[in-house]
This record gives C-alpha cells, sequence and structure tokens, in this order.
C-alpha cells in the first residue's frame, strides 16, 4: 500500500506538468478554433515556459520570489497528498495555504495592477472555498471517510448521490482554473484591464515557475472530479479519466462563451450554488445515509 502511494505521489509530480502543458495547449487551440482562427501549436505553453527560463532573472522585490516558491511547493504538495491517497482536508488546506502565498507575493511587489489582482484572488478565495469544503463533508457522509484512498475503493460510485455537490464543484472550477466569466484576478488571455492581474509583475523563470504550478493545480482538480466516479474498478476509472477531460474542455466552451463579470457576480453566483447545490444535497445524505 505505501509502495502504490509512493509510485502515485512520484507519477503526478512527474506527468502532471506535461499533462497540464498538453490540456493548456489543447485549451489554446480548441478556443482559437471556436474562434475562427487557426491558434498555436499544442506545444506552444512548453515553448512559452521555456522561453521564460532563459529570460534575465528581474524581480521589484526578492522576497516575491520566495514566497511564488513556497506556493509552488504547497501546489506540489497537496497534489502529492491527493494522489497518495491522503486526507481531503489536509489537501485543501494545503491548497489554501498556497493561494495565500501567491497573494503575498502579489502584494510585496507594490505594483497598483497585481495588489488590485491580489484582493479579486482573495475574494475569489471566499466565492469558491464553502464549495470545496462542502465537496469534502459530502465525501465524508457517503463514503465515510475523508481519506482519498478509502474513497476510491468504494463499491459504488458517489457520482448520483453527490450529483449536487458534483455541480456545484464543477461550477466554481471556472474560477479554479481562471476562466471567464471569473477570470476576475488574473486571465491568461490579455483581455482585461489589470493587464495580467496579480502575476504583473512576475517575469522570467518566476513567471515560469507559476504557469507550472498552474498545470500542477489543474490536473490535482481533475483528480476531484474523478474521484465523483471512482468506484475500484476499471469501468470507475474509464468514466472519471472521461468525464474529467469532458469538465475541462465544457469550461473552455464557457470562457469563450461569457464574457467577464464583475466581483459582485462571482461571489454572490457560487455561494448560492454552495447553498442550493451543496446544502441541499448535504442535507439529502443526512436523511438516507
Amino acid at each position: 500500500m505505501i509502495i502504490e502511494n509512493v509510485i502515485s505521489i512520484i507519477a503526478y509530480l512527474i506527468l502532471a506538468p506535461l499533462a497540464g502543458g498538453l490540456l493548456a495547449g489543447l485549451d489554446r487551440k480548441l478556443s482559437a478554433r471556436m474562434q475562427r482562427r487557426v491558434g498555436p501549436p499544442v506545444l506552444q505553453p512548453f515553448y512559452d515556459v521555456l522561453k521564460l527560463f532563459e529570460k534575465e532573472k528581474q524581480t521589484v522585490t526578492r522576497v516575491q520570489d520566495y514566497y511564488v516558491l513556497i506556493f509552488v511547493i504547497f501546489v506540489m504538495a497537496s497534489g502529492a497528498i491527493f494522489f497518495g491517497g491522503g486526507d481531503l482536508l489536509l489537501v485543501i488546506f494545503t491548497l489554501t495555504v498556497a493561494s495565500a502565498f501567491l497573494i503575498i507575493a502579489a502584494f510585496s511587489s507594490n505594483s497598483p495592477y497585481a495588489q488590485v489582482g491580489a484582493e479579486r484572488e482573495l475574494l475569489q478565495m471566499m466565492a469558491y472555498e464553502p464549495m470545496v469544503l462542502m465537496t469534502a463533508i459530502g465525501f465524508y457522509m457517503y463514503c465515510g471517510s475523508f481519506t482519498v484512498s478509502d474513497i476510491m475503493k468504494g463499491i459504488s460510485m458517489p457520482f448520483l448521490p453527490l450529483i449536487g455537490i458534483f455541480i456545484g464543484f464543477v461550477f466554481i472550477l471556472t474560477i479554479k482554473f481562471r476562466k471567464s466569466p471569473f477570470d476576475l484576478s488574473m486571465s491568461h488571455h490579455a483581455h482585461q484591464e489589470l493587464v495580467r492581474g496579480l502575476t504583473t509583475e512576475f517575469s522570467g523563470r518566476t513567471l515560469g515557475w507559476i504557469e507550472i504550478s498552474h498545470w500542477y493545480e489543474n490536473v490535482f482538480l481533475l483528480g476531484f472530479v474523478f474521484l465523483f466516479f471512482a468506484n475500484g474498478t476499471v469501468w470507475g476509472t474509464i468514466i472519471g479519466v472521461v468525464v474529467a477531460v469532458v469538465a475541462y474542455f465544457f469550461e473552455v466552451l464557457i470562457d469563450n462563451s461569457f464574457a467577464r463579470m464583475k466581483w459582485q457576480f462571482a461571489f454572490k453566483s457560487a455561494w448560492i450554488v454552495a447553498l442550493i447545490c451543496g446544502v441541499i444535497n448535504i442535507f439529502v445524505l443526512y436523511l438516507i445515509v
């Protein structure tokens, strides 16, 4: 069991940035096709990151690099805990700490664009965190454990009993993936007034590590989607992987179909979805389990 967990962690640390980079490349290509453009090559995200690592190191303040380094470490650790079969609450806590250090790094740059982006990132955290916590609570109520390895060994898919929580989690994925209409604090596309938001003052190797961290994070978040269909069987694994990929490209479709909304709408809509989908689903589980 321990050996399997170690292998899973090593596989995540090695393969997640490759899978995340390919997803980012497919995202750009598909977005371009939706806009009747040819788009860049699928491997363009890798070329961009390599170019960032080749640039001369320039920072506004040296301390922001240390904050970014801690952010990268905690993002990788959160995914490692998840794919190593660890505790969901610890995973959520670790990811929240990672986001907090990225926000601190943006504030430390003393740039007005970065600081506004950091403030919006804080608002987005307050918007999506309730739904993330409800997801962990829902898995515990249905499976009787917060441990990922126990959830994956369940005799039935958690999807139908947790369908409301699943809908709510997919909704907040739009915020976590930084897709329109919720790309408020930082956008992967140059179409907002904040330029690059909280990463405006990052460049070179530092920005490259932030991009790689987002690839790690995206794969890890899709692992949450996979968890709704895991039941210890081959078919459960296949269905989970397919749904996770479909969910990602559904977010790409949303990104290209809606204009960016104000932070008030993001906050209110996320909490409304959490209350309707999350709370009701948890209440129904309380009655039937």
